[in-house]
Formats: structure tokens, C-alpha cells, sequence
């Protein structure tokens, strides 16, 4: 008895082949276009992904004796590179994370043997003291990315950046199915909190990683209102968890942040014995977020003690009148044309606190 697969023959239609591909083709092409458009009617300009492979190949620029940025968005947006090259005699390599904590990048970098160079650290309290979770994880994960990145993702990285360069619809985070879908307004609800989404989309990244605020969020207008809008419920840490006793949660939160404290007086030591230097920014933000920073995480409980346990000088903005009097159009950035200004009146205070003249003059 024969098997009743053993003599199938797949039957291929005869269908006009030629025509259906250059049908499919014309179709795909026209519903690519058709989202571009409206992409860019909704505001989206062709821009960098700031991806974990943008990060590593940023990170491999990183010499001996680089000037580094790192900490959160707030040095990403308010810190211009060309000013601090022509105030500081080199150009600064930018690993600034949005969303995250600095500690694991201070980390990665006092542990690198080879770096004795000069790190420009931004302290957001909340930011940088977290101890653990997404802020923790977003900063780790690029790190990983950093050591362990395979030639074939280098690749796929290098093929990426003219593709993103020139179309607005590969914006990642915003414009794929799974973010759209969470951008969908439902409640939290009984043991079921809806996490807070981050802000939209309002920077453009070139190749060295620089963020600069668009122009639709610096002028008052819905982007504007919808980015501050995030603000409150990201800065607000979660409510504590039931199962654990009130007093109990209190104390492992100071053991966490003594444990931090620790942690960065250990890399700031390994990176001094180098002949490396560090110094602390803490920069512009206002409104309602000010408020809010100011009242939960006041500089005398987290900046103060800082400097004190690290020994390592420290550029507070409210502390000097040319460095104070920016407004951050969304409360927490710097728009594109002051983040210059700003950066410019700040290289003196950078070059005194590195003590750059002493070093010249010697």
C-alpha cells in the first residue's frame, strides 16, 4: 500500500507572478510612505535611536585620558560639546543615559585600568541613589551591551544609522505596536498598578549621542504640556510593599542608600589613585519639578554628603547667579540654544573646580 505522501506533488499555480511581486512591492512601498507622512505630521523628525549599541560604540571611543560625560538627561540635553571642547581642550565623549542611574557607568569606568581621564558626573538624588530597578537596570544593560557586544550586532548597528537618519517612522520606543498600545488610557485598577509611561519623543541624537531639545517642546505648546505632564508620576517612587512592615522598608532603603554612598567614595578612590578626576554637576530644572526635588531629596541629605564622603568637588547651578537664571521649558531640560549658553558659562567653573589652570601652570 502506498504512503499518501509519497508521490505529492505541490501544485504552484499559474498566476501572473511578475505582476503580483511588482503589485506587492508598489503596495508595501506605498503604505511605508503613507506612514512616513504621517509620522511626520504627528510632529517626528528622522533621528538616532538612543539604542545600547549607539552607547557601546560611544563607549569604545572612551581613551585613556578622555573627558567623559555620564549621569542622566539632564547632561545629555544641557551639556554642549563644542563648548566644553573649546573651554576644556577636548572633546567630550558622551554617555549620558536618560533614565537612568550613573553609579554602574562610574562603575565600569573606575574599574577600567586604562581610563585615568576626567568624568563630568550630572546627580539627579532620586536618579542616582536608586537602588535597583529600571533606572539601575537601563544603565547595566548598556554597560553589558558595551563588553559583550557580538560583531554581527556591530554590524546590524552600522546598517541601522543611515536608515534612521533618513526616515522618521523608525523612531524606537514610540511608533511600534507594543508602545502605542500602552500609550492607551487605562486605569490602574485593585493589585494592578499601571506603570508610569516616560515622556515623548522631544530630542533629536546625532552620532556622538547629543540630545537637543526640539523645538515643539521649547515653545508652550501640547508636546510641552504633555512631557511635564510625566514628570510627577516618574519622580514619585511606588508605594512600599504590603507584605513588608513600614519600618522595615524605611530601613532597608537607608541601608541602600549608605551602601551607595559607599560604593562611589570606592570608585572615585580607584579612579583618583589613577590620576583620574571627577566632578559632581547638579543642573538646571524648574516649576513644579523643582519644587518637588528640592522638598524629597533636599541637597543637604544627598548633594552635601556626596562631596563630603567622595572628597570631590562639586558645581551646584543655584549656587552661582550666571548658572541659575535658565528656564527649563518642560521643568527638567535645557531647549537647544541655552543648553550653548548654559555650557558656556559653566566651562570656568568646570575648569576651576578640575583645577586646570593650577595644572597648566605647572
Amino acid at each position: 500500500m502506498h504512503s499518501s505522501t509519497s508521490n505529492f506533488e505541490r501544485v504552484i499555480p499559474a498566476l501572473p507572478w511578475r505582476g503580483v511581486t511588482i503589485t506587492v512591492v508598489i503596495g508595501v512601498l506605498i503604505a511605508v510612505a503613507a506612514w512616513e507622512v504621517y509620522c511626520r505630521a504627528l510632529g517626528y523628525q528622522p533621528t538616532l535611536n538612543n539604542t545600547d549599541d549607539l552607547w557601546a560604540q560611544t563607549r569604545r571611543r572612551v581613551d585613556p585620558e578622555s573627558l567623559v560625560i555620564i549621569g542622566d538627561s539632564r547632561a545629555w540635553y544641557d551639556l554642549d560639546l563644542d563648548e566644553l571642547e573649546h573651554g576644556l581642550g577636548k572633546r567630550p565623549v558622551q554617555l549620558a543615559l536618560p533614565g537612568s542611574c550613573a553609579y554602574p557607568v562610574l562603575a565600569d569606568l573606575a574599574n577600567d585600568d586604562q581610563f585615568h581621564g576626567t568624568i563630568i558626573c550630572s546627580i539627579v538624588p532620586r536618579m542616582f541613589f536608586a537602588p535597583g530597578g529600571p533606572l539601575v537596570e537601563n544603565s547595566e544593560k548598556a554597560v553589558r551591551r558595551y563588553h559583550g557586544q557580538t560583531w554581527a550586532q556591530r554590524v546590524s548597528h552600522e546598517i541601522s544609522i543611515p536608515l534612521e537618519e533618513s526616515f522618521a517612522f523608525l523612531r524606537q520606543n514610540e511608533l511600534n505596536l507594543g508602545d502605542l498600545l500602552k500609550d492607551l488610557p487605562i486605569p490602574d485598577r485593585p493589585n494592578a498598578l499601571i506603570p508610569p509611561r516616560p515622556p515623548p519623543y522631544f530630542c533629536s541624537i546625532d552620532r556622538e549621542r547629543r540630545a537637543r531639545m526640539v523645538e515643539q517642546c521649547a515653545r508652550p505648546e501640547r508636546l510641552q504640556e504633555k512631557v511635564k505632564s510625566r514628570w510627577a508620576r516618574l519622580f514619585t517612587p511606588p508605594p512600599a510593599p504590603r507584605f513588608i512592615p513600614p519600618e522595615v522598608f524605611a530601613a532597608k532603603n537607608r541601608e541602600a542608600l549608605a551602601a551607595r554612598f559607599r560604593d562611589t567614595q570606592t570608585a572615585v578612590q580607584k579612579l583618583r589613585a589613577r590620576g583620574g578626576r571627577i566632578v559632581f554637576v547638579r543642573l538646571p530644572l524648574s516649576g513644579e519639578l523643582k519644587t518637588y526635588e528640592d522638598k524629597t531629596t533636599p541637597r543637604e541629605q544627598m548633594w552635601e554628603p556626596l562631596l563630603q564622603q567622595t572628597k570631590a568637588p562639586g558645581i551646584y547651578f543655584e549656587d552661582f547667579p550666571e548658572l541659575a537664571g535658565f528656564t527649563c521649558p518642560e521643568w527638567s531640560h535645557l531647549s537647544a540654544g541655552d543648553s550653548v549658553e548654559f555650557t558656556k558659562r559653566l566651562v570656568p567653573h568646570l575648569r576651576a573646580a578640575l583645577q586646570l589652570e593650577q595644572l597648566a601652570s605647572n
